[in-house]
């Protein structure tokens, strides 16, 4: 695997579709979407609900099949794979920030954020020692051995930023991580995404409506009805 540096293309979809359903049922997800994300960024999708965001970086991530058109990530054609491979792929390469957190309310924040690692065949005690230091990192190292009930809504959610960094992945994608975040919690939520996630051979994409986050981002690209409308740089961008 060669050594990535800031700027080189992560994410490249070119007429990319996606369509659920068949004849007068179908419905057309995706109609053509050309993006580019690049490393040592972070990339917005926003838009409307239902305009294709999610739907983008399910076909992104490769948790679900295009229908037509192109897509690779870091130079790879993960739909074209078999399932178990695809798999694989995702464990080592990919970080998820679920808008519904998916915490697991038995386990503790360490355990939690352990998850991806024991996935990946590390044994329990290293990988929650490892999860330990993650959690350092997003300052709750104090709070490593609590369950998610309790933890505030920020903490979990920075345990969900923990858990989706933890493995070193190359790709971050973030669904709508600040929905239940008051300002000033959502704003230091993507301020610390934005510092522990972004680097010269990592790529975020965040799906969003949160305008008050727009700041923050490399780049905003706009969606509507299932295509990519136009890409904007913000000031921020390096």
């Amino acid at each position: 695997m060669s050594k990535l540096t800031a700027g080189q293309l992560a994410v490249n979809c070119r007429g990319l579709t996606k369509q659920y359903g068949q004849g007068e049922n179908a419905v057309q997800a995706l109609r053509g979407i050309d993006l580019e994300v690049r490393t040592g960024e972070m990339t917005y999708l926003v838009g409307p609900s239902g305009c294709g965001k999610t739907t983008l970086i399910s076909v992104i991530a490769g948790t679900l099949d295009r229908s037509g058109g192109a897509c690779e990530v870091f130079g790879d054609d993960v739909a074209s794979w078999g399932e178990r491979k695809r798999a694989a792929w995702r464990g080592r390469n990919v970080g998820f920030v679920f808008q519904a957190l998916n915490l697991v309310p038995t386990l503790t924040a360490a355990e939690n954020v352990a998850i991806p690692l024991m996935i990946l065949g590390e044994g329990h005690d290293k990988a929650v020692r490892r999860a330990g230091e993650m959690l350092e990192r997003v300052d709750l190292g104090a709070r490593a051995r609590s369950l998610p009930a309790q933890l505030s809504g920020g903490q979990q959610q920075r345990v969900a930023i923990a858990r989706a960094l933890v493995h070193d992945p190359r790709l971050v994608v973030c669904d709508e991580p600040t929905s239940a975040l008051d300002h000033d919690t959502g704003h230091r939520v993507m301020e610390l995404l934005r510092s522990v996630a972004s680097s010269a051979e990592r790529a975020l994409i965040v799906v969003t409506h949160d305008a008050r986050i727009f700041s923050l981002a490399d780049r905003i690209a706009h969606m509507d009805d299932g295509r990519v409308e136009r890409v904007e740089s913000t000031p921020s961008s390096r």
